[in-house]
């Protein structure tokens, strides 16, 4: 795929030549007021929603409108390689698709749809733990293709280790343990409609799968569902876990693991020390704690904790291709994308989710050789300054 992106934007002006334009937007920003148009408010309010007044989320689209590139010219740029290396996988470019729960809730595919996205462009895709379709039905849909998959820590360590070893029999090569999460945080939008998808038994086909979650059942799933969910509800996250509870994690998966949710510098000397492979700077896209700093903003200051003892990754507020330039000119290593793809999912699809990946990474391809990169290992914090956004 070297240097190949951008010609999406040309085989989109030559569909013109037969009056063909792209069935979703090119700017991804649209793309959550589209969204909110066509579905309720309450499956809408869950994905588009932030903790509290939504501060956070505007935060995080502030701390990368603040910095802004500074391109150099007359450098050879006629052919591009995005491609780069994560965690000893070659990945064609610096981009995977963040894990989201109850993808049913945006369109009747759900995330095999996101999934086969994915991997018809060749990014790994993230599935979360609060999926609605199990995780080997997931891994079906995307035969060979790179997936990784996102842990909520139950407080039952053996529903713990069943995940992992479904996970790990299921293709799934790296975990992504998801740490900003020990309680769900005050949503408004969400709380106004009433909504929380898991007392619907929407986001729990994994566990509901699980024979160690059933183990734990007076009777089957589908003879007691509300049983079923008031289980899953009172394990699904544990504000109890320590730094020392990694260990578990170590003992039980044997491929990478990245810590999600790392914002200040001491806990990414902290997962370095427990010998974690890489974390995510991220405000878990503002959905946590309203009033938290940005991720942007925090991401300088972990990359240089980090220094050569961890993988950083990004994601929070990522909408366009300069803000990927932007994670990657502020050291990320690659970045996750959340709601556009999902948006793009409930507009239409697979289809969707792969038009958002292509829109993404043809813009970060012309981005890149605009500012004069051929390839992502010469852009650096030297290329961007800060502004008023």
């Amino acid at each position: 795929m070297a240097g190949n992106w951008a010609d999406f934007q040309y085989e989109i002006y030559l569909n013109g030549m037969t009056g063909a334009v792209p069935r979703l937007p090119t700017d991804l920003t649209r793309l959550e007021e589209l969204t909110e148009r066509r579905l309720g408010p309450g499956q809408v309010g869950y994905v588009a929603g932030s903790a509290g007044d939504g501060s956070t989320a505007r935060a995080n689209r502030a701390a990368l409108a603040r910095r802004r590139i500074v391109p150099r010219m007359l450098r050879d740029v006629h052919e591009r390689d995005l491609s780069v290396e994560v965690l000893g996988r070659a990945l064609p470019a610096p981009l995977a698709l963040a894990p989201v729960g109850v993808l049913s809730l945006m369109h009747p595919d759900a995330e095999p749809a996101a999934a086969r996205a994915a991997a018809a462009q060749g990014v790994p895709f993230v599935l979360s733990s609060a999926s609605s379709t199990p995780m080997e039905q997931v891994a079906e849909a995307m035969g060979d293709a790179e997936r990784w998959f996102q842990l909520y820590w139950p407080k039952d360590p053996e529903v713990a280790r069943s995940f992992l070893g479904r996970a790990r029999a299921a293709g799934f090569t790296a975990l992504v343990v998801t740490l900003d999460t020990p309680l769900l945080s005050w949503r408004p939008r969400d709380l106004d409609q009433a909504f929380l998808p898991f007392l619907h038994g929407v986001g729990t086909a994994n566990y509901f799968s699980d024979p160690a979650f059933r183990a734990g059942l007076a009777k089957p799933v589908h003879e007691d569902p509300n049983a079923a969910v008031m289980h899953f509800v009172g394990m699904f996250s544990d504000p109890a876990k320590t730094w020392p509870d990694l260990a578990f994690l170590r003992e039980n998966w044997d491929g990478p693991i990245l810590l999600k949710g790392v914002l200040h510098p001491d806990d990414a000397r902290l997962a370095a020390d427990a010998g974690m492979d890489a974390v995510v700077v991220s405000n878990h896209g503002g959905r946590q704690v309203a009033g938290a700093v940005a991720a942007a903003d925090a991401l300088p200051g972990v990359v240089a904790a980090a220094g050569d003892r961890l993988t950083v990754l990004f994601d929070s507020g990522v909408r366009t291709g300069d803000d990927v330039f932007k994670a990657l000119a502020l050291g990320a290593r690659a970045v996750l994308v959340g709601r556009p793809y999902v948006y793009g999912l409930g507009l239409d699809g697979q289809a969707g989710v792969e038009h958002v990946i292509r829109c993404l990474l043809a813009e970060l391809d012309l981005t890149l050789a605009l500012s004069g990169h051929a390839t992502l290992a010469t852009i650096g914090p030297g290329d961007l300054v800060e502004g008023a956004g």
